[in-house]
Formats: C-alpha cells, sequence, structure tokens
C-alpha cells in the first residue's frame, strides 16, 4: 500500500473557527480540558488507566451540586465563585475530583466571565488618579473623587453612572473581578460524562506518535475525521483505502512542534472526533516522567470504539480555518460562472486517499479540484508533490504559500504535478480564476 498525507490547515487555536462556527469555539477549545495537575490515572506495566466516574447516584448527586453552585453564581465575581468552590471542596479526600468538574464548568465550554466597568479599566484608572491628584489624600476625598467621576461620565455616556460602578470598574479587568454573565448549565450525565473523556484526553498530552486503525466504516465517517485531522494541523501519515478501512500514524512536524504538550493537546482534542467513527482501535505511545525519580519513562495506552465516551462534538460538520472560510467569502463576492463546492468525495489514489479542500465546476461541464498547502517543513511538501502524482490526476490545482521555502524542499516549480496558485497571507479568487481561464 502506499502511503499519503493529510494537508493540515495552519491553524494554531480554536481562534480559526469562522463566524458560521463560533457557537463550536468552546467545544473545541483546549481550555476545555484538564490541567495536568487534575489528571488521575494508575499504572499495569506501561499501560496507562486513567480515572472515570461511573455514573451512579454518588456522582451524580456530586455533579448536580456544583452545577447549582454555577447556577446561582451568575452575576457574581470569579473571587466569589472560587471562594464558594474552596468551601465545597473542603476537606475531602475527592478534592481533586470536585476541582475537576469545576474546572470545566468553569471553562468557555459552560462559563461565560466578561469585564463590566463603564469605561475600559485602564482607562478609568487613569482618570480617577488624575481627579485624585487635586485634592489631599484622605477617605472622604476618595469618595468625592468617586462622586465627580461618575458625575462625569453620566454625562458623556449618556446614562446614570453610580460611583459604586466607578469603584467596581476600576480593577474589573483582574481575573477575579470578572463577572460571570451567562452559564450553560450541562445535565449531571452531560458533565460526568465530559469529565471521563477529558480524563483519557489528557492521556495525549505526552503522546509522541498514534497509530489508529480505522476499521470498514461508512466513507462519510472516515471524511469527518479526516477533515478534524486537517482542522487540528496534525501531521497524518495514512495507508488503506475505503473499502477495508485505514491505518493512520499520527505525529508532529518537529519544524512546528517542541518538546512541550502543544502536540499532544492537538491530539486530545481529536479523540472526540474520533468517537464519530463506528469501529477503531488506537495504540498511543507517551513520554512520561516519574514522579518519584523525575526520570522519563516510556507508556502506553490503547482504546477502541467500544470504550464507552461520549462525544460533544456534533457530527455531520465540516470546519472552515480562516484561511478557507476568507477565500470561500471572497468568491461568493466574485462575478464568475464557475461554482465552488466544500463537499468534495474521497479521491481514490493507488492504495490510498485525498480530500481535496473545494471542487470548481462550471456550467459547461469542467471539473478542478483545489488543495490548499499550509506552512509545513520541506519533506512534508516533497511528500505532497508524490501523493499529487500517484493521483495522475490533470483536473488538480494546488494552492502553494509563498512562505514556503522551495529550494529547501529540493522541489522545482517546473517539476510540480499539478498546477499552481501562489498567496501570501490570504489566496484570492482572482488568482485560482486565472488558472482556470487558461
Amino acid at each position: 500500500m502506499r502511503e499519503i498525507s493529510i494537508t493540515p490547515s495552519p491553524l494554531p487555536s480554536h481562534s480559526f473557527l469562522t463566524t458560521n462556527n463560533q457557537q463550536l469555539a468552546s467545544h473545541l477549545s483546549p481550555l476545555a480540558m484538564l490541567p495536568t495537575d487534575l489528571l488521575l490515572h494508575r499504572y499495569s506495566g506501561e499501560e496507562v488507566i486513567p480515572k472515570r466516574l461511573p455514573l451512579n447516584r454518588p456522582n451524580l448527586e456530586m455533579a448536580a451540586g456544583l452545577i447549582d453552585l454555577f447556577r446561582q453564581a451568575q452575576g457574581g465575581d470569579r473571587a466569589e465563585l472560587n471562594r464558594q468552590l474552596q468551601e465545597l471542596e473542603g476537606e475531602s479526600i475527592d478534592y481533586r475530583i470536585k476541582r475537576g468538574l469545576a474546572h470545566l464548568l468553569n471553562s468557555d465550554a459552560f462559563s461565560r466571565f466578561e469585564t463590566i466597568s463603564p469605561l475600559d479599566p485602564p482607562t478609568l484608572r487613569r482618570r480617577i488618579f488624575e481627579l485624585s491628584a487635586q485634592a489631599a489624600p484622605s477617605s472622604q476625598a476618595a469618595q468625592a473623587t468617586l462622586q465627580r467621576l461618575a458625575e462625569v461620565l453620566t454625562q458623556e455616556l449618556d446614562r446614570e453612572i453610580l460611583p459604586d460602578q466607578v469603584r467596581k470598574g476600576l480593577y474589573a479587568d483582574l481575573p477575579d473581578q470578572q463577572i460571570l454573565t451567562y452559564f450553560e448549565a450541562p445535565t449531571p450525565e452531560a458533565l460526568l460524562h465530559r469529565y471521563n473523556l477529558a480524563q483519557v484526553q489528557g492521556v495525549f498530552y505526552r503522546a509522541s506518535h498514534v497509530t489508529l486503525n480505522a476499521h470498514r466504516n461508512d466513507p462519510g465517517e472516515y471524511k469527518l475525521l479526516f477533515r478534524y485531522l486537517k482542522l487540528f494541523g496534525l501531521m497524518t501519515y495514512i495507508e488503506g483505502d475505503a473499502d477495508h478501512g485505514f491505518t493512520l500514524t499520527i505525529d508532529g512536524p518537529t519544524s512546528l512542534f517542541k518538546p512541550n504538550t502543544h502536540y499532544g493537546l492537538k491530539l486530545a482534542m481529536l479523540l472526540p472526533a474520533l468517537l464519530h467513527v463506528t469501529r477503531w482501535h488506537l495504540t498511543a505511545t507517551l513520554q512520561l516522567k516519574d514522579s518519584y525519580s523525575g526520570k522519563s519513562r516510556s507508556g502506553r495506552f490503547t482504546l477502541d470504539s467500544n470504550c464507552g465516551l461520549v462525544t460533544h462534538y456534533p457530527p455531520g460538520k465540516t470546519y472552515d480555518s480562516m484561511l478557507e472560510e476568507g477565500f470561500c467569502d471572497r468568491w461568493t463576492k466574485t462575478k464568475t460562472e464557475w461554482q465552488l463546492e466544500r463537499e468534495v468525495d474521497l479521491i481514490p489514489i493507488p492504495g490510498s486517499v485525498m480530500i481535496p479542500d473545494f471542487r470548481l465546476v462550471h456550467p459547461d461541464g469542467r471539473t478542478f479540484l483545489l488543495e490548499i498547502v499550509g506552512y509545513w517543513r520541506p519533506e512534508y511538501l516533497k511528500k505532497k508533490f508524490s501523493q499529487v502524482r500517484q493521483a495522475q490526476r490533470d483536473d488538480l490545482i494546488l494552492a502553494i504559500s509563498e512562505r514556503l521555502n522551495l529550494e529547501k524542499a529540493g522541489v522545482r516549480v517546473s517539476d510540480a504535478p499539478a498546477r499552481i496558485v501562489w498567496f501570501k497571507d490570504q489566496l484570492t479568487p482572482k488568482a485560482v480564476l486565472e488558472i482556470l481561464e487558461k
């Protein structure tokens, strides 16, 4: 079987989500996972076994209590919420579990904290200090200054501003002073499912690579999985075909990922997407640190489609990078007969498959496929060109960033196996149409 690779989009964080998908940003946020100090696991030889909470009555009651606390905390500041959470923890031996559940509720998946102030706090502080300098320091003078600034802001903003609002707004940009303005309460069952998933996701923080066997599944499931791989910028090499299944080896480009948990976070974010696939099995190789000796040790983690985990990612949707979304938006404003389609089928190549980003269709029957190549190491660009040669298609257009160093990659433009469109920060429809009309 021949090996191919999926082109990752150059996406640094969940900020790549488009306007139409902003409601999904919280689901894809690394902030909605557990930090290392709240991960609980045990070892069976080299096998790592993360902790999971059964959905029994005590755990459901614990989850319900935390959810109710957050619900009642709306309108208050983060400092008071944290105080109540510490009080709820008390001296119980399961404080790390409670803290983990609270961390998930505290994330942007469920909670929204905002800075509430008449003006942005730095401006407010500057103005209060300027007024304070005009009077001798005293408690009476401080209150008078707050009153005076409140009156001035009432006139400027054309709405009543009270001295207490000025006082609270002075340092409202500090995390502890931010206000919980919105809380989307999950069910206790949903929170426990999210906690169990987060514990398993935490295993991938230290993964060096993952081997995933996706057995014969519905082609739509493959497509969704591959698009998530591109979304999270994971370097993936694939063997197999849609009829028999695929073996995916997921690794990070060494020129972009340093030896830290960043790549592991991306792998962890992939897991909820994988749960939409019907039949699969994965093995992860882990680089762990022994808590006693401090020395590095190797570990292993396995998981399959019968794991019982529940995903919070919506099924059947595809996601845009900022680059792709911007291109789509600009295309809709372009006067052309060419239609841009985003839903492109799996295209077989010898022993494997590729998924172009777009299909371009003309009323006269002409069609072209458009693939965007991101900012990756030279070796990967060679791999991409090799893949395109294997496809033996004469209807493929590659959009390549000028940031890529082709000379360093040892690639000559004259040897390119497809039509090429160059772009810098954004891909323009004009550049693509010029290629189409040649």
